[in-house]
């Protein structure tokens, strides 16, 4: 079966859901806001955009992040408008993640959504358009020159389908420090066949002069045989194969089970956008994040602890 078809975060509201779960995530969405307002004021000045500004949200998962970034993104839009004595446009925000995804959740917040923009821009506000685009990044959303701005956070890592060849990869489940190479390169191959055609896609429905800001997770050395990114998983594969001792699984499930993640080094990434060459890329900034964004000096180990327990049941927990 398709990952698209059955790949999502934990649903609903409660205490495993993804939308009380994502406070990693919130970081990374507002270390990104310094990036969209250059960006923004760059559409601006070369007049872009006119009496529509539409803004593509991919990967948006549910809960507050996904408004967020929608409202971060509207107040940008306004304040940049303001400054240089133009018309406010109409917004059309385009909502887009897997078929599996809790759009009901989102739904269920725009009447607050639509209260809060009238009531901080005017009632003369707008309007603003919400629409969810279900479906895969990595093929066709939207039609030709239709995007303003797309913004991705959290979603590049994820990839389209399982790598190929990983039989080899024995009880690990992901890209571990004890996988053979070619567990390596097969991670690496489908990494680089994936992102070359998200941007292939997106350079199709991106207007011209228009602008994208993504946001994923990388590894901090060009290594990956000695990286780090993926102790967590490594922590859960362990604890699977203490189930598998207990009887509690079967080995051949273990053995066949591959979690589709892979997290770049900056210059794989790098390399792909100047290759594939639909883009040029005006800016790179790489950051460190603790799974507790609360504790910055890294001191709070019980807690950030159960932080990163919550944050890899919400997303692995099906």
């Amino acid at each position: 079966m398709s990952l698209a078809k059955i790949l999502h975060m934990n649903i609903g509201d409660g205490e495993s859901s993804y939308a009380n779960n994502s406070t990693l995530q919130e970081t990374g969405i507002r270390k990104a806001v310094p990036f969209q307002k250059l960006l923004i004021k760059g559409l601006a000045n070369h007049n872009v955009f006119n009496d529509c500004f539409t803004v593509a949200d991919l990967g948006c998962s549910s809960g507050k992040n996904t408004l967020l970034v929608a409202s971060n993104i509207i107040d940008i839009v306004h304040e940049v408008c303001q400054e240089n004595d133009r018309k406010v446009p109409q917004f059309h925000v385009c909502l887009n993640d897997l078929f599996g995804n809790d759009f009901n959740n989102i739904f269920k917040l725009l009447p607050d959504f639509y209260a809060k923009l009238k009531k901080d821009k005017g009632e003369g506000f707008g309007p603003c358009f919400v629409s969810a685009v279900p479906g895969s990044f990595y093929d066709r959303l939207f039609p030709n020159q239709s995007l303003h701005f797309v913004n991705s956070a959290n979603c590049n890592h994820w990839l389209s389908q399982v790598p190929r060849g990983l039989e080899s990869n024995g009880s690990n489940i992901c890209m571990a420090r004890a996988s053979p190479p070619n567990v390596y390169q097969a991670y690496q191959n489908q990494f680089h066949n994936d992102f070359t055609k998200f941007l292939q896609m997106r350079s199709k429905e991106v207007v011209h002069g228009g602008s994208m800001i993504l946001t994923f997770f990388v590894r901090a050395v060009a290594d990956p045989t000695i990286a780090d990114c993926f102790a967590h998983l490594e922590l859960l594969g362990q604890s699977l194969v203490d189930m598998i001792k207990e009887g509690l699984v079967r080995e051949s499930d273990i053995n066949s089970f591959n979690v589709p993640l892979y997290f770049p080094c900056e210059e794989e990434v790098r390399n792909i956008i100047e290759y594939e060459r639909s883009f040029s890329l005006e800016n790179m900034n790489v950051y460190q994040l603790n799974s507790d964004p609360y504790d910055k000096d890294y001191i709070n180990m019980t807690d950030s602890g159960e932080l990163l327990a919550k944050f890899t049941r919400k997303t692995y927990q099906k």
